[in-house]
């Protein structure tokens, strides 16, 4: 697919609504989880794609850009990383909170393009870094963002190993996380925890508590 055949795609299969705790942010998000997730699956597996992560507000995305909300000087005047960022909610509310640059990084290229319309939406500008990022150095920022990175071992393994390198590098590094069994709470400290509105289609429950972390050395 092409990114205007992506941008089509996205347009039709779902549409801008708010998300669901930080209400003055809108994405281009789907109704159901079960229809898209089979509408990309032919494209998952020809191009090895993640499945459609960027068409939801998880709640650890949620409750990082909450926090940031409530604490923009964690961002004002900063270069930013939103690492695995899906849908881009995490670096718009970077971008809405005051940061000097904002990149969003993703393997998916479809989230590159959801990143771009979401950016739109809500009148922010964005980079994007295309691909994976997890072997090699962090970009030149500041501060790494990072939402719902453990849902699986082996990746939640890969993106510590990441983030300790850019906290090793001087970079400031907060997760947001819905208390998911393979994310460690050591190495990091809690600075928050949110009752987080989502999706009861995409996690267990129609409220999930979740909270914002920072790593420390």
């Amino acid at each position: 697919m092409t990114g205007e055949d992506r941008r089509a795609f996205i347009a039709a299969h779902t549409r801008p609504l708010p998300v669901p705790s930080l209400p003055h942010i809108r994405l281009y998000q789907a109704d159901e989880v079960t229809p898209l997730w089979l509408m990309t699956e032919a494209d998952m597996v020809r191009d090895r794609l993640s499945p459609p992560f960027w068409a939801f507000a998880w709640s650890g995305g949620q409750a990082l850009a909450r926090y940031i909300f409530d604490h923009p000087h964690v961002v004002q005047e900063r270069r930013v990383l939103d690492l695995a960022c899906g849908s881009g909610l995490v670096g718009i509310a970077a971008a809405l909170n005051g940061a000097q640059t904002v990149a969003c990084n993703d393997i998916d290229p479809y989230a590159q393009t959801a990143v771009a319309m979401n950016a739109g939406l809500n009148g922010v500008q964005l980079d994007f870094i295309a691909g994976d990022l997890l072997s090699g150095d962090p970009p030149p920022v500041e501060v790494v963002l990072a939402g719902d990175i453990a849902y699986e071992a082996p990746m939640t393994q890969a993106m510590l190993t990441f983030l300790r390198r850019a906290l090793a590098q001087g970079c400031e590094v907060w997760v947001g996380d819905p208390h998911r069994t393979y994310f460690p709470a050591e190495g990091f400290e809690r600075c928050a925890r949110y009752d987080i509105a989502t999706n009861p289609d995409i996690e267990d429950s129609a409220v999930k508590p979740a909270s914002v972390w920072r790593m420390i050395p």
